[in-house]
């Protein structure tokens, strides 16, 4: 069975989610993972785009968007939407649903957004996967996650 991991933000930002997405994909990247990351828009999948190749000095991070020549080959492809990946056994979803496809994964990755909506929809989907049996495991980070 998929497991859920919620990561839980002190002090949200759009930035600091975003640092702390970085350093996930990073961490499964290096794991040996192909990680799936979901974004509810392209302006958000290229802002992450260009952060994985900067977010810090001595990090890389093989990364792709979707639909690019090069995300056959890379490790980490990020998405607009419920485009379903080729391969990959992690999904980080930054978008307010959960994915359709969700279950094929080992594991899921949430964030719980940096406003009050974000919020919101987080619940909404921490209740989808708690109601159909799936074990949520939470991350409180403090606020130097975000670096």
């Amino acid at each position: 069975m998929t497991r859920v991991d919620f990561y839980v933000l002190e002090q949200p930002t759009p930035r600091a989610l975003d640092l702390v997405v970085c350093r996930l994909a990073e961490k499964a990247f290096q794991q040996g993972h192909q990680v799936h990351i979901r974004c509810a828009s392209g302006q958000h999948a290229e802002a992450l785009d260009e952060m994985l190749w900067t977010f810090h000095d001595t990090s890389f991070v093989p990364h792709a968007i979707a639909g690019s020549p090069e995300a056959a080959e890379v490790p980490v492809v990020i998405a607009e939407g419920d485009r379903e990946p080729a391969a990959a056994d992690v999904l980080i979803n930054l978008h307010p649903e959960v994915a359709p496809f969700f279950s094929r994964f080992e594991r899921v990755i949430e964030t719980t957004g940096e406003d009050e909506a974000g919020r919101q929809a987080a619940r909404a989907r921490y209740r989808y996967y708690r109601d159909r049996g799936y074990a949520i495991h939470n991350h409180q980070l403090d606020g130097r996650q975000g670096g």
